[in-house]
């Protein structure tokens, strides 16, 4: 196999352009201390129907991206510095401010990881639910709460009509981001964003979100954007992965080829650092350090630092995304030989 150098991340398939594609996503952050780079040349694309999820630790740039994708990124101190955000063929970095806000919740919608502060705590999930569709369809209110009822009970609320009348904190965190769900679909948009959606709920409770958003994914076939830090939490529903590290996509590969043979040194101690049932009482491989600070981003290959393999040139050259095999890429030098010694 020839090392040759991907210009994006391989879409998924053959055939129509993405139903979403970002292209060379360049966001910036001017701060006290200085520039941060939070998104440096981010490219992917997701299909209709299909499920990419986006994954890295903390500060690598999953959210910034997602804000930026949604047009609801704090400018400033945040600005978009370059790129392409190509939604259904039009590039909405230069779609006028109005028209993009009709495109946002119609035609693709963001589920939050904080239910219960981004509901409004004073007015009940009924009215928050119907004002979708008073907003955006102009509908009546008593119209609109039958709506909001509708909704409660396709993301499986029990006792919907009654409960539309309660608030926010008089629901359980599984059941708020249910409400968080419903607000999502209420209009069906062709994509959704869910950040990370299962933050602090129960294990038991992640599956139930995990398979509602699933279910609701295959009957509206929607494409779904799934922002995570959890390898355990896509395994059973991500058609494609994309892992990030300081602002930037440094693999991407099908589910099951990124989870059996990682390309990238990254992605490895991601998946080794996951508790395994058959290393009980032994100590996690933790990746050593710490992530870099987006003001001060490592000459060469970001990684370098924490990395068990770098050798000179990955701190004097900053890797490119290497084609490593039919749609996946890995932005590590030394990605042949990461595969063969597995």
């Amino acid at each position: 196999m020839t090392q040759t150098q991907a210009q994006s991340p391989p879409p998924s398939s053959s055939g129509p352009s993405p139903l979403l594609q970002v292209r060379d996503l360049h966001v910036e952050f001017h701060t006290r201390d200085g520039v941060a780079d939070a998104v440096n040349g981010v490219s992917f694309g997701v299909e209709a129907g299909e499920t990419l999820a986006v994954l890295g630790e903390s500060g690598s740039g999953k959210s910034v991206t997602a804000q930026a994708v949604m047009g609801i990124l704090d400018i400033p101190p945040g600005r978009i510095t370059g790129g392409e955000i190509l939604f259904e063929g039009r590039d909405l970095l230069k779609t006028p401010a109005e028209e993009r806000r009709r495109i946002r919740g119609a035609r693709m919608a963001m589920i939050f990881q904080d239910a219960l502060s981004s509901l409004n705590p004073v007015l009940s999930v009924g009215y928050q639910l119907g004002e979708m569709f008073r907003v955006h369809r102009g509908t009546s209110r008593k119209e609109s709460r039958i709506k909001a009822v509708e909704l409660m009970e396709r993301v499986r609320i029990p006792a919907a009509r009654a409960r539309a009348n309660d608030y926010p904190h008089q629901f359980s965190g599984g059941m708020r981001q249910r409400i968080m769900i419903a607000m999502a679909l209420a209009l069906e948009p062709q994509l959704i964003i869910a950040d990370e959606p299962t933050t602090a709920l129960d294990v038991t409770v992640q599956a139930q979100v995990m398979g509602l958003l699933a279910d609701l994914q295959r009957e509206y076939r929607m494409g779904l954007i799934l922002i995570t830090h959890d390898l355990g939490v896509v395994a059973d529903v991500a058609d494609r992965i994309a892992v990030m590290y300081a602002g930037r996509i440094v693999e991407t590969a099908p589910v099951g080829e990124l989870y059996r043979a990682p390309a990238h040194p990254y992605t490895k101690g991601l998946l080794d650092s996951i508790p395994r049932l058959d290393q009980k009482g032994q100590q996690l491989n933790a990746i050593k350090g710490l992530p870099p600070s987006l003001l001060r981003i490592p000459s060469g290959c970001s990684f370098h630092p924490r990395c068990p393999v770098a050798r000179a040139v990955c701190r004097a050259d900053e890797p490119p995304l290497y084609e490593v095999g039919t749609g996946r890429a890995s932005a590590c030098h030394f990605w042949k030989e990461l595969l063969d010694g597995q």
